[in-house]
């Protein structure tokens, strides 16, 4: 018997397939030039379609040239205007490009005369040069009698600014390589450099505790460090500085920073598993990292600490806000400190007694801040037993905090 042929004409489905990919680009190379015609009342006369020619410069592959034309272009277009041009200076065809000539305002008032491509819609697209000598500009571009008692004109000088973009076009296929590049381990050398020990150079006592350090590593990290090592006023002969503001888990905290670019283990560096012993460090390294001039860290410590807020931490952390201008953190402080539910156990706490002390200013945001939550403000309450905020109650007895 003959063989029957069953193929219904469907893709067999163990055949596999590929696809693939590839983007058109286009895009222009840019480059400028700045061209100082000096001189001026000495160019005229040279005469109508003559002018005068910047150096070249390159940009996209090609050179290019600003030429001046003191008594314009042509007789034709009205040799009243100085003529203005952006030349190709070398072989090519079909070059499209963008340009921009502007002519400067040496008066300071930075009225400058525009013309350009640059920022917004073509009708036909850029420009396109077809040879060499191939010109974009304006035959009347200035009218000569205007110029000269103008501000573009100053000591007998004019500057042009001119910017070329050459169009450019390429297509990327899918790439041939597969290549991981690591993540920046810089962090981790530096770290490694300050728990092997090698190296250092300077010494701090901090509390009776000695930390080592390196001084070139502590003066690229923070402005503070660099005067205090390398500044006017460093002492030569200096090996030991001896630190009296600050408590020594958080100086170790800071040069772990310094070193790794990251903030250390809290928990592990302070021996305490707790959220508050957490935020009591981050409290006190903002502070450092204020005093030190650690923007990434104190930024970083404002971050965790908006995160981290609590009653019985909220009040020393607003203080801490105010005093190192962290902004936002304030913000969050402040409006947690204002809930109704959450003023009264703030006021009964140590830190809002700190805060009194320490900001007094800080009473009459708090109190703003109330009344922008309460629909009453808590000072004429009906409440006999309310307490305002500098810990009376309404009849001006005071009230002892509750611990």
């Amino acid at each position: 018997m003959g063989r029957v042929n069953t193929d219904t004409g469907k893709p067999n489905s163990s055949v596999t397939s590929s696809m693939t990919s590839s983007t058109s680009v286009t895009e222009t190379v840019n480059g400028e030039h700045d061209f100082k015609i000096s001189g001026y009342s000495l160019s005229k006369g040279i005469g109508i379609g003559k002018y005068i020619a910047s150096d070249t410069f390159n940009v996209g592959g090609y050179s290019w040239a600003i030429y001046f034309y003191p008594d314009g272009k042509s007789l034709e277009d009205n040799a009243g205007y100085v003529s203005l041009f952006i030349a190709l200076a070398s072989d090519g065809s079909d070059v499209r490009a963008l340009f921009e000539l502007t002519l400067i305002d040496q008066s300071g008032k930075e009225r400058h005369k525009v013309h350009s491509h640059f920022g917004r819609a073509l009708e036909s697209g850029p420009y396109t040069l077809k040879y060499r000598g191939s010109m974009w500009g304006y035959k009347r571009f200035f009218k000569r009698s205007a110029l000269e008692t103008s501000d573009y004109l100053k000591d007998d000088c004019l500057q042009v600014h001119c910017c070329v973009g050459v169009v450019k076009s390429h297509t990327e296929g899918p790439k041939s390589y597969s290549i991981r590049v690591p993540p920046s381990d810089i962090g981790l050398h530096f770290g490694q450099l300050l728990e092997c020990g090698k190296g250092t150079d300077v010494s701090f006592d901090v509390n009776g505790e000695t930390f080592a350090a390196h001084k070139l590593v502590l003066a690229a990290r923070s402005p503070v460090f660099r005067a205090q090592l390398f500044g006017p006023m460093k002492d030569q002969n200096i090996r030991c500085i001896k630190v009296e503001d600050i408590e020594a888990p958080v100086f170790k905290a800071l040069l772990h920073f310094i070193y790794w670019d990251k903030l250390p283990d809290m928990e592990e560096l302070t021996g305490l598993g707790t959220k508050w012993a957490s935020t009591l460090m981050s409290q006190h390294l903002l502070a450092a990292a204020d005093q030190y001039g650690l923007e990434r860290l104190l930024t970083l410590c404002e971050s965790n600490l908006c995160e981290d807020v609590a009653i019985n931490t909220v009040a020393t952390t607003l203080a801490l806000a105010e005093q190192h201008h962290c902004l936002q953190l304030k913000s969050r402080c402040l409006k947690f400190v204002a809930m109704p539910e959450n003023l009264r156990a703030v006021m009964q706490t140590d830190g809002y007694e700190y805060l009194k002390e320490s900001c007094p200013q800080i009473l009459t945001e708090l109190l703003e801040q109330v009344a922008r939550i309460s629909q009453h403000s808590l000072a004429t309450c009906s409440n006999p037993n309310a307490v305002i905020l500098d810990g009376s109650d309404v009849h001006g007895r005071r009230v002892k905090p509750r611990l």
